[in-house]
């Protein structure tokens, strides 16, 4: 067993890349070729979730097939790198958030494996979406670096591909988010369906609409995510091996 990293396509260049898979699913094709790559002391393969060159947008990832491939290469636990905005002043862009809990408002993705007549029904047990070794071992992995890293917190994932209004924001913030991002649902759930441990890894970009002195720059948030960067690749090398499941 191994463990998935699934990031953006500049999380590549965090790691050295030993060999590229190309395959498909029964769901279609992944975002892009899978890498296998060393993390810390873990054999792994990463996804570029939205393709090399970066061009799928979040709401039309293919995330069965990104999910079922990393199954079929073996994979039980996958550490997925967000970017997110933050809902909080104190957690500002480059923070780094470990998340306990979702909300869902997305909508026309393809949300389960069980949609057809050859996959078994499944209603998996959802209630703590991140709870499980491969959070503790990324915990871990920053007490170990000495990485500062929110410990917890409720990312909301909206549709997108643009960003929130104000009111969206506030009414995210009534619902108990923390965070918004665009691509943890239905990685997650699709996950939890595969049997697979899912952990998020949240970058922060920047302060989410309406809480900031002015708007969300797209160039600003592509520093603060380039600035982070580095704590991450600390972060991934301090990773001992997580415990299978």
């Amino acid at each position: 067993m191994s463990l998935g990293i699934i990031g953006g396509t500049g999380a590549l260049d965090l790691f050295d890349v030993h060999e590229q898979q190309r395959m498909d699913t029964r769901y279609g094709r992944p975002s892009a070729a899978l890498a296998r790559v060393t993390a810390g002391a873990n054999d792994a393969w990463f996804l570029a979730r939205h393709g090399r060159p970066h061009r799928m947008p979040p709401h039309r990832i293919n995330y069965r097939a990104n999910i079922d491939a990393l199954h079929r290469l073996g994979v039980d636990r996958i550490i997925a790198i967000n970017a997110v905005g933050s809902m909080s002043p104190q957690t500002g862009p480059g923070a780094l958030v470990v998340p306990d809990q979702l909300l869902d408002y997305t909508w026309g993705r393809a949300h389960s494996f069980s949609d057809d007549d050859i996959s078994p029904l499944q209603h998996v047990e959802f209630g703590e979406p991140f709870a499980g070794p491969t959070r503790r071992a990324l915990l871990a992995a920053c007490a170990r670096a000495g990485i500062d890293c929110v410990d917890g917190g409720c990312l909301a994932v909206t549709q997108g591909p643009r960003l929130e209004t104000a009111a969206e924001i506030r009414r995210l913030s009534r619902d108990g988010a923390t965070l918004v991002g665009m691509t943890a649902m239905p990685e997650a759930s699709l996950a939890r369906e595969a049997g697979m441990d899912y952990a998020s890894l949240c970058v922060v970009g920047n302060l989410a609409a309406g809480l900031g002195e002015q708007g969300v720059s797209e160039q600003a948030v592509h520093a603060a995510l380039s600035k982070a960067m580095g704590r991450v690749q600390a972060l991934f090398a301090a990773l001992e091996p997580v415990v299978a499941l």
